[in-house]
């Protein structure tokens, strides 16, 4: 096959276009620095290894480009990765960035885990179930999170008393507070409990509450 005509393309890709025809788009440094020029004739396997170098090229810029903005899970980052570009390129990608010491899932995982524990409020099992969504091993985020959590009653008593300072005395507020205590994943004898420790005298109704 001769390449006939090698035209511009946006975003760093130039179309290739083969004995007359549009063939693909291929990225433009991959191009330059393989010499490839108008004229130049190319066999079924030299064309392969160009999408196969190209489809490489771009997920690593893509990687590189998505760490810049945050860390990223290997396996939330490969995912990424594939939605643009091909599976094997795409893991190439996320493995080069591991070899490069650009990714580290123990790492991220603390980060996000302290994030989504003290920022968010998020309980121990609520936690790790999102950091097992964003792509961290199951073995691991255990681990993290075994590590990293409060004691559930006593941040629970923390939240209520930032966010529903009136929960133990107010039955209206009482009830938001252990609706957004159980959004966050926090089981209701825990909430009860750390309602009980704020103020001993509240009697707590589970069918009031829930009315």
């Amino acid at each position: 096959m001769q390449i006939t005509a090698i035209r511009a393309h946006r975003k760093g890709l130039s179309l290739l276009v083969l004995d007359g025809e549009p063939a693909m788009k291929l990225d433009s440094g991959l191009l330059y620095r393989e010499g490839i020029r108008v004229g130049a004739e190319l066999s079924d396997e030299e064309l392969h290894r160009l999408c196969q170098e190209s489809g490489e090229v771009r997920a690593k810029e893509k990687a590189l480009y998505l760490l810049e903005h945050r860390p990223h899970f290997k396996r939330e980052l490969e995912e990424k990765l594939r939605r643009d570009y091909p599976a094997e390129a795409a893991k190439w990608a996320a493995d080069r960035m591991e070899e490069l010491g650009l990714l580290d899932d123990a790492a991220c995982g603390r980060q996000l885990a302290g994030e989504l524990l003290n920022r968010k409020g998020f309980s121990s099992s609520r936690a790790r179930l999102e950091l097992c969504r964003k792509g961290l091993d199951s073995a691991l985020a255990q681990e993290i999170i075994e590590e990293l959590a409060p004691e559930p009653e006593e941040k629970i008593q923390q939240i209520i008393e930032k966010k529903y300072p009136l929960a133990a005395r107010d039955e209206k507020q009482r009830r938001r507070a252990v609706n957004a205590l159980q959004r966050m994943g926090y089981r209701l004898p825990e909430i009860w409990q750390a309602l009980r420790c704020l103020d001993e005298t509240i009697e707590l109704d589970e069918e009031q509450i829930w009315q």
